[in-house]
């Protein structure tokens, strides 16, 4: 048995599982307290379906937020809440964890400028057009009803003395905890899984089956990445190393965009708020997204 890699599985582990836990309550907390200062009329006006702008101001609030895919699960849920159009809701899901300043900056040193605009024109025009598609089919009906319920806060009981408002820091945490004890099993399953991808799936092994010569080397790619999860900031130097290892760049654009975009964490995640026909929208549009960015990519530029 391989010692490293059993090293690596735990190692791995360890670090998601703080990384994530820390990630979760930390912008869980975040936006459980801009709810309490922001009424949730004022995010829904902003991010209304009613409103052909909503689309963009969701892709852009995504391309800004510096969240993996996991950490866009409290904020998803956040808008849910505040009853924010579905469809930017899910233009949001799809940006977030793809776009923002540090990704695009990575993109321009490691690769090009060339390769920075291309993912960025890809990510951001998919993730809007996949949000106004699967809003028009009425994917909406697939979202679970409890996932539009705050958590329930238990009080002091009727003798309690301390007013609901001057106790705001105390009640948001609360229910920040009580959301991530729901999500804590499927978390935990997510990163076991991905950590045994990664100490046991060697680099040369992945480079091996998505290099030039092989037809599928963009959707084996795109698959591949889902069970891996990494995000873009640190798959973008790996893919470094798999590109220097005979790795085609189209095949690199599809992994990248297949593991930051929904890797198995997140789709085990989203589990507690969508029906299983909406995680299978949302697989198949990540899917398609990091297929049509390859085959695109090559078809442009090589």
């Amino acid at each position: 048995m391989d010692i490293s890699a059993i090293e690596k599985t735990i190692n791995m582990f360890l670090f998601l599982g703080a990384e994530l836990t820390i990630l979760f309550l930390v912008i869980s907390y975040i936006v459980g307290l801009l709810q309490e200062k922001i009424p949730p009329a004022k995010i829904q006006s902003i991010l209304s379906s009613k409103n052909g702008r909503g689309y963009l101001i969701a892709a852009l609030l995504g391309a800004i937020t510096p969240f993996c895919s996991c950490s866009t699960i409290p904020f998803l849920k956040g808008l849910l809440r505040a009853k924010a159009g579905f469809g930017t809701m899910l233009v949001f899901l799809f940006s977030s964890p793809l776009l923002n300043p540090i990704i695009i900056g990575l993109f321009i040193v490691t690769f090009s400028f060339k390769v920075a605009i291309f993912y960025f024109v890809i990510a951001m025009g998919v993730s809007i057009a996949a949000g106004l598609i699967l809003e028009y089919l009425g994917f909406e009906e697939y979202v679970k009803p409890n996932a539009y319920l705050e958590p329930e806060v238990k009080g002091c009981g009727s003798g309690c003395s301390v007013k609901p408002q001057s106790n705001i820091w105390v009640r948001v945490w609360k229910s920040t905890w009580k959301d991530f004890k729901k999500i804590l099993p499927y978390l935990l399953i997510g990163i076991g899984i991905g950590a045994l991808v990664y100490g046991f799936i060697p680099t040369e092994f992945i480079s091996s089956v998505a290099n030039d010569d092989n037809p599928w080397a963009i959707p084996v790619s795109a698959v591949i990445g889902i069970p891996l999860y990494i995000r873009a900031e640190a798959v973008i130097p790996l893919s470094a190393a798999l590109v220097a290892k005979g790795m085609s760049m189209g095949a690199v654009m599809s992994l990248i965009i297949g593991s930051a975009g929904a890797s198995l964490t997140e789709v085990i995640l989203l589990k507690s708020i969508f029906k299983n026909k909406m995680i299978i929208a949302f697989v198949a549009v990540v899917l398609s997204m990091a297929i049509f960015a390859g085959y695109g990519y090559q078809w442009l530029f090589s």
